[in-house]
């Protein structure tokens, strides 16, 4: 058998697996098994998997817990991410707009990024949101969004870029006024692992972080995991 994934014939013992020969190519580095078997799981286990992972699992105590492979449970988030938009989901206007930022690292601790969310002061749940550096050229992708909300305050924590876009009569500065955009930025840290602070699980790439996001956002907003992958 050659490999599934390059195709080529290159390949070296390693192993056995669920009792069958294990082969290594010696070109790609892919892992496979003779004449392995197609596993489909039913929906429900699927479901279950996801909802174990927005609560605040990682993929490997998944794993554990299910005997499912972390890299198909990876799939499935990656999956159900694609599918998903970004664009407000609330049709009703803020007349008071919260904009915090959340701090997170992708690969590695030194390769920052932040979550800049947008939340309505009297409503729960985040309208708007976008991952990226600090910097204004961040900030502005959702500002040209924001702006055309014309809210009567918009409430942030201080940062140098707010004062660029926000009018300083439009703007309230200050912790006290923020305690709906931190309860939000809260419960992301609280529902996804890889949003802990202090935490073995951590995002490997910018998209799975997105998908993780954008799946939860639609867990906290419905209640449910969507439709069957």
């Amino acid at each position: 058998m050659n490999c599934p994934q390059c195709k080529s014939s290159n390949k070296k013992k390693n192993g056995f697996r669920r009792g069958k020969q294990c082969y290594k190519c010696k070109d790609c580095g892919c892992q496979y098994v003779e004449n392995p078997k197609p596993r489909s799981y039913p929906n429900e286990v699927k479901q279950l998997c996801l909802k174990m992972y927005l609560n605040g699992m990682g993929f490997r105590a998944i794993a554990r817990v299910t005997d499912i492979d972390h890299a198909t449970i990876i799939n499935w988030v990656k999956e159900k991410g694609e599918t998903l938009s970004d664009e407000p989901q609330d049709e009703e206007l803020p007349e008071i707009t919260e904009i915090d930022e959340l701090q997170t690292f992708v690969g590695c601790k030194k390769n920052k990024f932040w979550v800049w969310t947008v939340v309505n002061h009297w409503n729960q749940g985040i309208l708007l949101w976008t991952i990226g550096d600090r910097s204004h050229e961040t900030f502005e992708q959702i500002w040209q969004i924001i702006k055309c909300w014309h809210s009567f305050w918009y409430v942030t924590d201080g940062w140098k870029v707010y004062p660029m876009y926000i009018q300083p009569e439009d703007h309230l500065v200050g912790k006290t006024y923020m305690t709906r955009v931190e309860g939000e930025n809260t419960c992301l840290r609280h529902y996804l692992a890889r949003l802990h602070r202090r935490t073995l699980c951590y995002s490997k790439s910018l998209d799975m972080l997105k998908y993780s996001i954008r799946l939860l956002l639609f867990y906290l907003r419905f209640k449910t995991i969507p439709a069957s992958v």
